[in-house]
């Protein structure tokens, strides 16, 4: 029997709009990550009343988007039925049930597992005793300050523990503040939205008929490698807008891994009311740097890790860490994660889409084109 053989997981789909209620809240909280322009994100976040502005501000870096709660939600899994899904959870109860901290982590090490039991456990010892110790921000420092952004201080930390440690002003404030952002801006994008994530949906299907596992994976997370951190007995991939190219993942079992993928197309920007596809201009943008070229030539030969171009780049490995992740949001490399070590390629195709969408554009107007996904 083959590797192939051994290895045929199983394939489903999900679709909800209520996994972009909360994406589109996470990339409005850290929008450089995902090509967002920081000035358009933070005039997003002001339509929100100061209060819960505040709350969003000080929590959701840490907490992130609920992907397992909200693939377990019934049809439809709108922004609606998700807000009053959670309304009719108590207050005191809301947080720990939208991020599951009553279940088991489903996480790719013993020692990933250890450090997430340890957090679950001081999660909850706050919540009980309405207190947080000194201890418990150097956990939270240690366990998701390189997961969250490598700048984040430890006041930032405390500002979170101290409203874990406040259950039902922090339950109620949070959905509070998640309705506000609904009625100020998520109910009109909701209706922009639902249309191009069905369309997403369809086109993967459509790919599944005719494409194996690790194929469609690649096409679906625009450059992703199927390595071992993503193995599973059976995948449910849903569409993405927000975070197009990047991908959000979760295991909701042991053997199964939930997969969110990047459902913009290349020719519709992400901000409501543009005209320019800021996917084109990003892709042009890493294609003009010279020290991005010269990775992308190197990547043209053989795949590298961020250590080995450093070190033919003369470069220190942050600087090229941040060139790889510019390229990654451009969709010109793939990478292959194996034991949190990321090697990449060239991505031959991003670099044929990105001149042939450029074309598409140029003559747009007068031939009525259609740009390539």
């Amino acid at each position: 029997m083959t590797a192939e053989q051994i290895f045929s997981p199983a394939i489903d789909w999900d679709f909800g709009t209520a996994y972009e209620l909360f994406i589109s809240l996470h990339v409005f909280h850290d929008p450089d990550s995902y090509g967002i322009r920081a000035s358009w994100a933070a005039g997003v976040r002001s339509r929100i009343p100061a209060a819960e502005r505040k709350l969003l501000e000080e929590v959701y870096p840490f907490t992130g988007v609920p992907l397992k709660w909200i693939h377990r939600l019934p049809a439809p899994k709108d922004a609606i039925s998700a807000l009053w899904a959670l309304k009719q959870v108590p207050a005191s109860e809301r947080m720990f049930k939208l991020y599951q901290l009553h279940e088991e982590y489903h996480v790719k090490s013993d020692e990933d597992a250890e450090k997430y039991e340890q957090v679950r456990e001081a999660l909850k010892r706050i919540a009980s005793e309405r207190a947080w110790k000194p201890e418990d921000a150097d956990l939270f420092l240690k366990v998701f300050g390189k997961k969250i952004k490598s700048s984040i201080k430890k006041d930032a930390v405390t500002r979170c523990l101290d409203w874990w440690s406040r259950q039902d002003e922090l339950g109620e404030g949070f959905l509070s503040a998640l309705q506000f952002y609904y009625q100020a801006f998520f109910e009109e994008e909701e209706k922009r939205l639902e249309p191009v994530l069905r369309a997403s949906l369809e086109h993967a299907q459509d790919l599944a008929r005719t494409l194996p596992l690790e194929q469609l994976f690649v096409e679906l997370s625009q450059g992703v490698q199927l390595g071992e951190e993503f193995r599973a007995s059976k995948f449910i991939f849903a569409p993405a807008f927000w975070t197009t190219p990047l991908i959000f993942f979760e295991k909701t079992s042991p053997d199964t891994q939930l997969i969110l993928f990047g459902a913009r197309p290349a020719d519709m920007s992400a901000i409501p009311g543009e005209t320019l596809p800021e996917g084109l201009v990003r892709s042009l943008k890493a294609l003009a740097d010279p020290t991005r070229l010269k990775i992308l030539y190197y990547l043209s030969h053989e795949s590298l890790t961020p250590s080995e171009l450093a070190r033919r780049l003369h470069l220190r490995a942050p600087t090229v860490t941040h060139h790889l992740s510019e390229l990654r949001l451009a969709s010109l490399v793939e990478f292959t994660m194996k034991h949190d070590e990321k090697r990449y390629k060239l991505r031959i195709q991003g670099i044929e889409s990105t001149f042939e969408n450029l074309t598409a554009f140029l003559e747009a107007e007068s031939k009525e084109k259609v740009l390539i996904p």
